[in-house]
């Protein structure tokens, strides 16, 4: 492959063709392309954030609270709605796109040698780019699992594992267990470890694995940091919390009853951390409005865009849906992945909406589109008016003509697509 570093969209573009869609667990190859560029992981310090939902949110919170301590912070999550850049940020400005091409540039020979994966690519990318730009910290999100995810080749100051849901069970194995195994490596010895998973079971489970690999001090969030029942008003989510620091008054513009819980882990996983990054109570509210993060029950006029790509992540969209004050009816554009539980996802979805279009993303990659077809003939079942149409452009334009509430979701590359055709850009807020 010669790569096209002239052209930044056509040097993504080659990337993608090169090793999208193939996925090999292990951390050989990163650590071959990481110690090519002298170990850049090495030079700076990192919260590292797992899990099945709320990785996101997580790790877009701790950025906000380091960020008011005045940090220059590096986030490195995905995956992107609408720029690859959006993965790779400093204090919320992307990777510039010259940076980008230098990279690839300067490291395909090593990388084609290596067959390195995208995934691998792209996270040695983010190390290579933090250190040369020298931020004083990054927050690492992993992309499939733990233990054998590209970004656990880092040391980190403190991991957190936010919950455990059925997912990717084809890599991580068939049970909420065995999930929790594989989310469970990135913790480290002499490291805090954060357990976010909300029933007992599981979390005490994820705290047998930190402790067997040498994990302290490890804190489960449902055992010492708290939340009430929140609510939503005004474009946030308000709650009382339970912490070291005692009753805290909280609010976060990430919407949703679940957000309380991401922004307490996050909140936990910065204080954990030490005195360094530890905020003051009177300063968490100041620190926790300035948390942007698209794509989640993102509004904007009289659509929402949430890239709920799970039953779990369905239901908490349908929850909110359900407790939000939202004009009706509402119309639900769905384009879920072929290896996602696309049925449960459909059922879990489907009391809280109208009607649901069924349609095809652009950019799902080939080897993974699901069949609209089949979709749309599953979901007669629903008791909803369903709109088949595969070509997405004419199914955004159905949506645009429907009365009430527009819903986006599905999968990232569903709300990408929608966001694109409407030009929305994801970094502004």
């Amino acid at each position: 492959m010669a790569l096209p570093v002239s052209d930044y969209t056509r040097a993504i573009d080659a990337l993608f063709a090169r090793t999208a869609g193939h996925i090999k667990p292990g951390l050989s190859r990163t650590n071959a392309l990481l110690l090519a560029l002298d170990n850049p992981q090495n030079r700076f310090p990192a919260f590292h954030v797992a899990g099945t939902n709320g990785k996101g949110s997580v790790c877009a919170t701790i950025d906000a609270l380091l960020r008011c301590k005045g940090y220059r912070v590096g986030r490195y999550t995905s995956p992107h709605l609408v720029d690859f850049r959006e993965r790779i940020l400093i204090n919320s400005v992307p990777i510039p796109e010259t940076h980008v091409l230098d990279f690839l540039a300067s490291t395909q020979q090593s990388a084609e040698h290596l067959e390195a994966t995208f995934f691998e690519i792209t996270t040695a990318m983010a190390f290579w780019y933090f250190a040369n730009q020298h931020v004083d910290i990054a927050v690492i999100e992993t992309g499939l699992g733990g233990t054998h995810d590209s970004t656990n080749v880092i040391d980190p100051i403190v991991a957190t594992v936010t919950n455990i849901g059925l997912d990717h069970t084809d890599y991580l194995g068939p049970t909420l267990q065995s999930i929790a195994n594989e989310k469970a490596g990135i913790f480290k010895p002499g490291r805090p470890a954060i357990i976010g998973e909300p029933t007992a079971e599981l979390a005490h489970h994820l705290a047998s694995q930190a402790e067997a690999r040498g994990a302290s001090p490890i804190v489960i969030m449902r055992n010492s940091w708290r939340t009430d029942t929140p609510t939503m008003s005004n474009g946030s989510t308000h709650f009382t919390a339970t912490t070291p620091d005692g009753l805290l008054e909280l609010a976060t513009p990430l919407y949703g009853q679940h957000q309380a819980q991401n922004t307490l882990t996050a909140i936990a996983a910065v204080w954990t951390a030490g005195a360094p990054y530890r905020l003051q109570p009177t300063d968490l509210n100041k620190a926790l409005s300035t948390v942007t993060l698209p794509g989640r029950f993102q509004r904007t006029g009289d659509w929402i865009f949430d890239v709920a790509h799970n039953p779990a992540g369905a239901q908490t969209l349908a929850e909110t849906l359900q407790t939000t004050p939202t004009p009706r009816p509402i119309t639900a554009l769905v384009g879920v992945l072929a290896d996602k539980d696309w049925r449960g996802i459909l059922d879990t979805l489907a009391p809280a909406i109208d009607e649901l279009i069924i349609t095809q993303p652009k950019t799902a990659p080939p080897d993974r589109a699901w069949n609209p077809a089949q979709a749309a003939q599953y979901a007669t079942h629903l008791h909803r008016p369903v709109h088949l149409e595969t070509d997405f452009d004419t199914a955004m334009h159905y949506a645009q003509s429907r009365p009430g509430t527009k819903v986006i979701t599905g999968s990232f590359h569903t709300v990408g697509d929608a966001m694109q055709h409407l030009a929305i850009n994801p970094l502004i807020a």
